[in-house]
């Protein structure tokens, strides 16, 4: 994807999709919480050749930077020797150390300065979002997985999670190779400009601007321990245990406490039967420093995924599927602290808690579990498993009605060795019944279905085998929970992505508090409809995917907290999906946003307005597959090859209209000779001209008329007999029309309805 690449747009009846065509093969996507100072949004993909970020949206580069890197005046217009301006970006070409590359006034001469320019104000006309810059962080491997901080979207300045300053100014985030390594990478929020972009270096090697090199002014952490690709990636901040378990010198914690921020990575393998490892990594760590894991834990069986409680930092959920979902601890020690032990963490972690999903009947087995996630700031978890269902466990009493699982509001550190199988709510997502009753669609389908055999033994072995647990095994799925900016009038609340199967299922819940309080209403009933609620209380089903994917299957959904016109965030409200929709293909990137204009995307909304298309979208090289909104919706044309009689009339809708005195059928002043003709006509008097029903004069002339000697067009010629037996056909149907038109308004009237006409 490059920074002038335009998307392919596709409206619908329900949404608006970009389509992003990307030259490699897509293994991860991930958005970053952090609006960049320009105002753009931030999302990440992994490939094969390593990860490229992508800002979206905000002030756009000057068009005279633009043109100056497209000519090639990179290097040495953009050189600074004084003292930088404090938005701009101090960029090292070289790993070396010498002290004698210093100039006087302390900056280093083989030293790049980007000082990217912005226009002022956001391009109100843009009919989207424009991709502002990408950047391509080569590893010369496979990239897998990315993780980033469960943190609220926000902006820069007001991006110090945890009093992390460093997150004003760096993009912090985590990925794991195919080469089994695991890299922690800062860069820097604001988007390198397109000089920077355009040294002449990177066009002389191939290789300059390779992760860790430090050309865009990146660190690159390397975390060893592991001998084999990670299956999944999580990453919080540090939280520090107790003082009786950190460490046995206080001296060892205060020295810790100096060391900055610093965050936790956790990575788990497919090595033995499972294993889990977590780093301590400071954020201001220098490039190319080789950290090793603090804890590995050792597992029966290898997990799914794991994810960091956004408010618990030491709290990781991990999926043990199809077993159960698991809570560790890796802050709290599962036997009383050692004297003897470094570190501010304790060597082994401890597990709380576990949850297991249902039976799949009349199997003794579990129903796998695609997908789990922390909802409610990490207060329950929402779980979706392989046959549609899915489910809320509440862990800490933030069900909207009802009580807490354990009676009370539970602390997180209060629960431990617990075992909870019971959903707050549950229920099925719509279009998932053929997962579990397989036998009687393909039965259905028009008796399709192979023979079975009629014995009870053999029967039962088909059944297992064709249809049992293990044909769930194969469906994929997941869930991604965004949370929204909270305003002084709103409270916090985060909008869920899920997909099931494919592009087909793609769902989005707007407000998980208010679905979970719809649920609640409705009770626990397995087959409670989802989508009978108004929104936000229930689940959208996302339409129309397949040709925004154009073939390609989808791999993978989140989501993206929309940014407004002024480069800010969109704040909670009843306008619609709060966030797009960004699903994820083999080798595209399809962005879908609800469509303002769609009946129903607006509590109580009732007429769609189509919003009109700029300038610049009209003049765009993208494609555009609704029409323009200049063109007319229908056009009517008179396809009639026989002149038109000087007494027949135009449409129903123009009868009862008051035709001007001083005017003729054509537009022009009639003249006083037509206007004393037209009142001594035979049967035409004034009045009825008046109201509009001037052509009975014509119909007593022809009444009165002899045969063929009537001249039914006024110009003196006379007609045969099979045109005026057209003429009368004609006049008659006229009749006859306007008896319809007069008794439907007459109808109308009695039943005292308005009539609207829609487009």
């Amino acid at each position: 994807m490059a920074a002038t690449s335009q998307p392919r747009v596709r409206r619908t009846a329900h949404n608006t999709q970009y389509t992003y065509n990307v030259s490699r093969r897509i293994n991860s996507v991930q958005t970053y919480p952090v609006i960049s100072p320009q105002g753009a949004t931030i999302f990440l993909y992994a490939h094969e050749d390593g990860v490229t970020i992508v800002w979206r949206g905000g002030r756009q580069f000057k068009s005279e930077v633009i043109e100056e890197a497209a000519h090639g005046g990179a290097r040495g217009g953009s050189k600074q020797n004084g003292n930088p301006p404090q938005d701009a970006v101090m960029i090292l070409d070289s790993d070396d150390e010498d002290d004698n590359a210093a100039t006087p006034n302390g900056q280093r001469s083989d030293s790049f300065i980007d000082k990217p320019q912005f226009e002022d104000v956001v391009d109100e006309d843009a009919p989207y979002p424009e991709i502002t810059q990408t950047l391509d962080l080569s590893f010369g491997t496979a990239v897998q997985h990315i993780a980033t901080l469960p943190m609220n979207p926000c902006s820069a300045e007001d991006a110090a999670w945890g009093g992390a300053e460093i997150l004003k100014e760096k993009i912090v985030f985590a990925v794991s190779s195919a080469s089994r390594e695991v890299f922690l990478i800062t860069l820097p929020l604001v988007p390198p400009s397109p000089l920077s972009k355009a040294r002449k270096e990177f066009q002389e090697d191939l290789l300059a601007g390779k992760a860790g090199n430090g050309k865009w002014g990146e660190t690159v952490t390397l975390l060893n321990g592991q001998e084999r690709p990670s299956q999944g990636l999580a990453m919080t901040l540090a939280q520090s245990a107790t003082p009786a378990e950190r460490s046995r010198s206080a001296d060892r914690s205060q020295s810790t406490s100096r060391s900055g921020s610093r965050v936790v990575v956790a990575a788990h393998t497919n090595e033995a039967l499972g294993t889990l490892r977590l780093w301590d990594v400071a954020l201001n760590s220098s490039n190319g420093q080789r950290i090793e894991p603090f804890q590995t834990e050792y597992l029966p069986r290898p997990l799914t995924s794991i994810a960091f409680n956004p408010t618990q930092h030491s709290q990781l959920l991990c999926n043990f599927s199809p077993d159960a979902v698991r809570i560790y601890d890796y802050a709290q020690a599962s036997m009383p602290p050692d004297d003897s032990a470094e570190g501010q963490f304790p060597s082994q972690g401890s597990w709380l808690i576990s949850f297991y999903p249902p039976f799949m009947r009349p199997t003794p087995s579990r129903k796998p579990v695609l997908a789990a996630e922390w909802i409610c700031r990490g207060g329950a978890i929402f779980v979706l498993l392989a046959d549609g269902q899915w489910g809320i466990w509440d862990v800490n009493g933030r069900a909207p009605q009802g009580a807490a699982l354990f009676g009370k509001a539970a602390s997180g550190t209060g629960i431990k060795g617990d075992a909870l199988t019971e959903f707050s709510v549950t229920g099925y997502v719509e279009g998932t019944s053929p997962l579990r009753n397989p036998g009687a669609s393909r039965t259905s389908a028009g008796g399709t279905s192979e023979f079975v055999p009629m014995t009870p033994h053999t029967r039962r072995d088909a059944l297992n085998t064709a249809f049992g647990p293990e044909r769930l095994v194969t469906v994929k799925g997941g869930v991604t929970v965004i949370p929204l900016p909270s305003t002084t009038t709103t409270t916090s609340d985060e909008s869920m992505i899920l997909w099931i199967g494919g592009a087909e299922n793609v769902f989005a819940i707007p407000g998980v508090l208010k679905f979970w309080e719809a649920q609640s209403r409705k009770g626990s009933s397995a087959g409670a409809n989802l989508f009978g609620g108004a929104q936000p209380t229930r689940m959208l089903r996302l339409t129309d995917l397949g040709a925004g994917l154009m073939g390609e299957r989808c791999t993978g959904a989140t989501g993206l907290v929309r940014a407004v016109k002024t480069g800010g965030l969109s704040s909670t409200g009843s306008d619609g999906l709060p966030v797009e929709v960004l699903v994820q293909g083999e080798s595209r990137l399809v962005i879908i946003q609800e469509s303002e204009s769609v009946v129903g995307t607006k509590i109580g909304g009732v007429v769609a307005h189509r919003a009109r298309a700029s300038l610049k979208a009209r003049d765009s090289s993208a494609i555009v597959v609704y029409p323009r909104p200049s063109q007319p919706s229908s056009v009517a044309y008179n396809l009639s090859s026989k002149p038109r009689s000087a007494f027949s009339r135009g449409r129903v809708g123009g009868l009862f209209d008051k035709p001007a005195a001083d005017e003729d059928s054509n537009g022009g002043k009639a003249t006083q000779q037509e206007k004393q003709a037209s009142i001594s006509a035979p049967g035409g008097t004034s009045s009825s001209r008046a109201s509009g029903l001037a052509f009975f004069g014509n119909l007593d002339a022809a009444a009165d008329g002899g045969g063929d000697d009537y001249d039914y067009d006024n110009d003196g010629g006379a007609m045969d007999e099979a045109e005026v037996q057209r003429g009368l056909e004609l006049e008659m149907l006229d009749i006859m029309e306007i008896d319809k038109e007069l008794d439907n308004l007459a109808v109308d009237s009695v039943r005292g309805r308005k009539r609207v006409f829609f487009e």
